[in-house]
């Protein structure tokens, strides 16, 4: 873990004594940043393992439930993460990133509990959508999930920078005996006490990401060389446009009459269902290049590339109501 110089009062070398002493580069600030905030998820981690009996880390593969899955590494070194990975899997996910999940799981010798929402399609507990969309779909697949295997926490990876109901959330997250979160009831977090009392039946989501910005995650990837899913990085895709954003085929349908197909240089700034997980155009083929692009960005990646978010304007938040994330 990488650790803060301690505080000294003598000047910085070549400073004259009396003078304005010169601007730290931006560089430093930049790292003792995410000193910070890895010490602060670390933290989270270990406080979780000690308070709860039933942890699991929501896992997708995206790029923030690796940066989740590496910072619990960190936290329990040398010994293994001492609770599972659970996965909602809607069945339409991108090839690449099932096969990153898998290459995951077992190159640390974890747990893997998968929640198929094929399976809960399959047995009548939920039907498909007119639009073809499953990401709505997670929730029960995941309640049902919590329920059956007793986790009482529950780590995501949302941030808040990334949807405005994200911005209402605590670190730790109450959610009631449904699974539901009632943003009433929540507590206060100061001086980074978090209160993980919960009655049974009851669960804690855990949000260790929640003061990182995009930005800071893939600085961080950088850092720390994190390993993720081909395609977060400028390839070459078949695509087309639907509603602003590009689509590619899969399982899940598409094009419509009147989608043009194209080949483009893509990547993707966030991973979900593929019906409704958009790629941008791109030529950051690179970590650093991927930085440099995300620091000129004005849209959030969930802004700009998911088009669940777009159904209403409190589309998250009545999801958050019901269950989900």
């Amino acid at each position: 873990m990488t650790t803060l110089e301690p505080a000294t009062d003598a000047p910085p070398s070549g400073a004259v004594p009396g003078e304005r002493a010169p601007q730290e580069p931006a560089t430093a600030i930049a790292s003792d940043n995410l000193a910070a905030l890895e010490s602060e998820a670390i933290h989270i981690f270990r406080e979780v393992a000690g308070e709860f009996d039933r942890p699991v880390i929501l896992f997708s593969g995206g790029k923030d439930s690796t940066l989740l899955l590496h910072l619990a590494i960190k936290a329990f070194w040398p010994a293994p993460v001492p609770f599972p990975l659970l996965h909602v899997d809607t069945g339409h996910n991108f090839d690449e990133v099932i096969a990153f999940r898998d290459h995951v799981v077992e190159k640390h010798g974890l747990r893997l509990v998968v929640a198929k929402v094929q399976d809960w399609i399959d047995d009548g507990r939920l039907e498909e959508r007119a639009d073809g969309m499953r990401n709505p779909l997670q929730t029960t697949p995941l309640l049902d999930t919590i329920a059956e295997n007793k986790f009482d926490a529950v780590f995501g990876g949302g941030r808040r920078d990334e949807e405005r109901a994200r911005a209402k959330e605590r670190i730790f997250s109450l959610r009631n005996a449904f699974g539901q979160w009632e943003p009433r009831r929540q507590r206060p977090e100061l001086w980074n006490l978090y209160n993980g009392r919960h009655r049974p039946g009851e669960q804690v989501r855990v949000f260790p990401l929640s003061n990182w910005t995009e930005a800071d995650v893939w600085n961080y990837i950088a850092r720390e060389e994190v390993e993720l899913p081909s395609i977060y990085y400028a390839h070459r895709r078949a695509v087309y446009q639907r509603d602003g954003m590009w689509l590619t085929e899969g399982p899940w349908g598409g094009p419509r009459a009147g989608e043009d197909v194209r080949e483009l240089s893509v990547r993707y700034r966030t991973v979900g269902d593929g019906s409704c997980t958009g790629a941008i155009e791109s030529t950051a083929s690179t970590v650093d290049e991927v930085i440099a692009e995300v620091s000129a960005s004005r849209l959030t990646e969930r802004g700009a590339t998911r088009a669940d978010d777009r159904m209403s304007e409190a589309a998250m938040e009545d999801r958050k109501r019901e269950g989900y994330f």
